[in-house]
């Protein structure tokens, strides 16, 4: 079973690979009916403990899902924007909860589960908010969330932890401890935690007894931990940020390379989704608008997560609806974070254009 599962997961990432990426797989992600398949809804309302007053805070945009299966159904985390009316950055952001017993009709919970509050991290997250979220799930049961924190000046890659998905700890952000803070003040975001399959689930997983993390979006860095919330940054020889991974010029990720769902271990490699970004200047590639987001994937070696073993050429999923064109990020954007194994199917969740939640779907062949 295994076996089947990871080989259904390789056939997803086919698209458009050269001839050398085809020993990937057989097959595509298709985008179903059913696009968008999560919208705003202006009829939530929640009081906010930071603004002391009620809030409908799922009002503007929903978009840049996190996803994760648990009792046969899938819940999906979502980004939601308060304000229609304040421009793109300038909104305060919260992670709502939805559920679905099929994977694409989902129904909205009417709080959201993690937001700015009266904490010690209040700092962080307000009033920018808590952005753009990616779930796993430890061996122990343990489920754990990478989010953006946002206070309007830094973005933080931030963490928290729960053991039932509606409440959760913060833990503040990922590299608070790392190299005496040397990291805490810079923008850091988009975390992909390193999982493999188990019981049709992928579950955080050590290589070499430790917990690893791709993370990052102006190029990929490589992060360690042992207790899932206080990482610590690959450094090159100069004490800075290690580049395992940069963008292209003349291809889609040429502006930007920024971690996906979750990475899986496979029998061949650690297979990372990714978002890439298309140049806006004379390194955008041709075949795409500029300023597009398309999801990309990337293998790297398992007994050496640093290094590259293959990378897609082109993307393997683009904006092409009306909706994932239109909205708050016009140029075009299909922004992939959660990817779960439902129903022997793998379903790819991903961000429109910063305004709604888009699916495709892979059968398992």
């Amino acid at each position: 079973m295994k076996k089947r599962l990871l080989l259904a997961l390789f056939i997803l990432v086919t698209c458009q690979f050269s001839q050398a990426q085809k020993e990937w797989g057989l097959g595509t992600f298709k985008k179903t009916k059913e696009n968008p398949i999560v919208k705003a809804d202006s009829s939530l309302i929640f009081f906010c403990p930071v603004k002391k007053d009620s809030v409908r805070w799922q009002k503007a945009d929903v978009f840049n899902p996190a996803a994760i299966v648990k009792d046969g159904k899938v819940y999906l985390f979502t980004r939601c924007e308060d304000n229609p009316k304040a421009i793109l950055g300038g909104r305060t952001s919260r992670i709502g909860l939805a559920v679905s017993d099929d994977g694409i009709h989902f129904k909205n919970f009417k709080s959201p589960v993690l937001f700015p509050d009266n904490d010690n991290f209040t700092k962080y997250d307000y009033p920018g908010g808590c952005e753009d979220p990616r779930v796993v799930e430890s061996a122990e049961g343990l489920y754990v969330i990478a989010y953006t924190s946002w206070n309007y000046k830094i973005p933080r890659l931030s963490i928290a932890i729960s053991k039932d998905l509606f409440h959760w700890q913060k833990k503040g952000p990922a590299f608070t401890m790392a190299y005496n803070g040397k990291f805490l003040n810079m923008a850091t975001k988009s975390a992909s935690i390193v999982t493999k399959m188990v019981n049709n689930r992928p579950i955080v997983t050590k290589i070499k007894g430790k917990y690893w993390m791709y993370w990052g979006e102006q190029f990929v860095n490589l992060a360690w931990s042992t207790n899932l919330w206080d990482w610590y940054p690959l450094l090159d020889e100069k004490g800075e940020l290690k580049k395992i991974m940069t963008t292209r010029p003349g291809k889609f990720d040429s502006d930007l390379t920024e971690c996906g769902p979750p990475a899986l271990m496979t029998d061949k490699g650690i297979l990372l989704l990714y978002n890439g970004k298309n140049a806006t200047n004379e390194n955008a590639v041709s075949n795409l608008p500029k300023g597009t987001y398309s999801v990309g994937a990337v293998l790297f070696d398992l007994n050496n997560p640093e290094k590259i073993i293959q990378r897609t050429d082109d993307y393997i999923l683009k904006p092409t609806l009306p909706h994932e064109m239109t909205g708050q990020y016009a140029a075009g954007t299909t922004f992939s974070e959660g990817l779960v194994f439902f129903h022997k199917k793998w379903f790819l969740y991903y961000g429109t254009a910063d305004s709604f939640v888009g699916l495709a779907v892979a059968e398992n062949n």
